[in-house]
């Protein structure tokens, strides 16, 4: 390598022309770049209340994965449209007893070996307490015979045939009342009479219940 006399540096001179040198179809390579270098890293801040050259804790554990949430729900599965449910059974309370059979009629009150039948409602037989109250009134009414005779009578004696519908008798009424109760509950029934007879088979009737009532 030779230089120039006029070049007081030294720099190369370019060489001859090759007249057998073929030119090549690739542009001139660049020269490789060097390694750069990276800037100087900031000096690391204490935190707050931390003593400095500590260096905080990252804000998530580091991992080879990234950390995931659980699900807010779990996945469902889809059931097919013809798949088999299985059948909500609803609750069906157990049957209530059977009443047993009636021992005592006492008007519309029916009596069991454990239970009184009102139309109000069942009261508990056991413990039950009853009374029986009757009360008569009398009523004036036209007899029987009287009616007919005035009728048969008309054919031949015409107006005084009426006579015989002045005719008035004096009837009793009666009505007793049998009144049962337990507890808060109470149930009264009233029945018609038309003489002591009847009132003395009601009484009869209540006595016997009284004795169930208090076994």
């Amino acid at each position: 390598m030779t230089s120039s006399p006029s070049d007081p540096w030294g720099a190369p001179a370019p060489p001859p022309d090759d007249p057998w040198s073929v030119p090549s179809p690739y542009p001139p390579a660049a020269p490789p770049a060097g390694p750069a270098s990276a800037p100087p890293a900031a000096p690391a801040s204490a935190p707050p209340g931390g003593s400095p050259g500590s260096v905080p804790a990252p804000a998530h554990p580091v991992s080879g994965q990234p950390a995931s949430s659980p699900p807010a729900h779990p996945p469902t599965v889809p059931l097919p449209a013809n798949a088999p449910t299985a059948p909500v059974s609803a609750y069906v309370p157990p049957p209530d007893p059977q009443p047993g059979p009636v021992i005592m009629q006492i008007a519309e009150i029916a009596v069991t070996s454990t239970t009184v039948h009102t139309p109000t409602g069942d009261i508990p037989l056991a413990g039950s307490q009853w009374q029986v109250n009757d009360y008569w009134f009398s009523q004036q009414r036209i007899p029987r015979w009287a009616v007919i005779a005035a009728i048969v009578g008309f054919c031949v004696l015409t107006v005084f045939s009426l006579l015989f519908l002045l005719v008035k008798e004096n009837v009793m009424q009666g009505t007793v009342q049998v009144t049962v109760t337990n507890g808060s509950r109470q149930y009264v029934a009233r029945i018609p009479v038309a003489d002591q007879n009847g009132v003395t088979a009601i009484n009869q009737q209540v006595n016997y219940v009284r004795t169930l009532a208090a076994l």
